[in-house]
């Protein structure tokens, strides 16, 4: 078998592709037909981006999301009998991280696929090496909570495990609700705790700052519809 899985790199925002992807993966979508990805627009109008040369209407998408059932994920690696490339991409950044490419690279495993993972911007590791943080130690925990009391609890939960485990916590929100958990953040923890804010990473609107709660409280940014990972460390 020699067709393989290849996980394809998207920009973090309308960033130019030539800015953040290596120009060897444009080969790949071009041997590529068959896709598997969150948003078929989207994922389409990425590959044009990108500069694709096959016809967009020739192309094979297969949707992964939330309204996907798991009974049709392996049926969604047929191609690979027939050995055609498949691409998942993700609607941003690096699939299979905090992503439901994972899903299918699982199922890829117990077939003996080959996956090739391919060089592109993640959010998640950018903002760790720009944070000053601990990044031989670091822990990315996905969402927090929507409501308040939960969340709250949460935050403290992750202060406490940083400093225990001089461990740099990770975490995301909904970008309109931003601003709701950053003022939680600094509220919650302690004056002394370390706060990154990674914002628009890879855009022309980036935004990485690390100071302490107590510096922040002096003034904070609008983070209102921003992608933005929050990184906290109590030394």
């Amino acid at each position: 078998m020699s067709a393989k899985i290849y996980l394809i790199p998207t920009t973090l925002g309308d960033s130019p592709v030539e800015n953040v992807i290596p120009k060897y993966i444009v080969d790949i979508i071009n041997q590529t037909e068959h896709y598997i990805v969150e948003n078929i627009k989207t994922a389409r109008r990425y590959l044009i981006k990108a500069g694709i040369k096959t016809k967009i209407d020739d192309l094979t998408f297969y949707e992964l999301n939330k309204h996907s059932s798991p009974e049709e994920y392996a049926s969604y690696l047929n191609p690979i009998k027939e050995n055609q490339n498949i691409g998942i991409i993700s609607e941003a950044g690096t699939p299979g991280v905090a992503d439901p490419g994972a899903d299918i690279v699982a199922i890829a495993h117990r077939k003996n696929i080959p996956v090739v993972p391919l060089v592109g911007p993640s959010s998640i590791l950018l903002s760790v090496m720009a944070s000053g943080l601990n990044g031989q130690n670091f822990a990315f925990v996905g969402y927090l909570p929507i409501k308040k009391p939960e969340r709250i609890k949460r935050i403290k939960e992750l202060e406490r495990r940083s400093q225990v485990e001089n461990q740099t916590q990770l975490f995301i929100e909904t970008p309109y609700r931003n601003q709701h958990l950053l003022e939680d953040i600094i509220t919650n923890c302690s004056p002394e705790t370390k706060l990154c804010i990674a914002t628009d990473i890879t855009l022309e609107t980036e935004f990485i700052k690390t100071k302490s709660v107590k510096e922040w409280e002096k003034g904070i940014p609008n983070l209102h519809k921003r992608p933005t990972i929050f990184l906290i460390h109590k030394y």
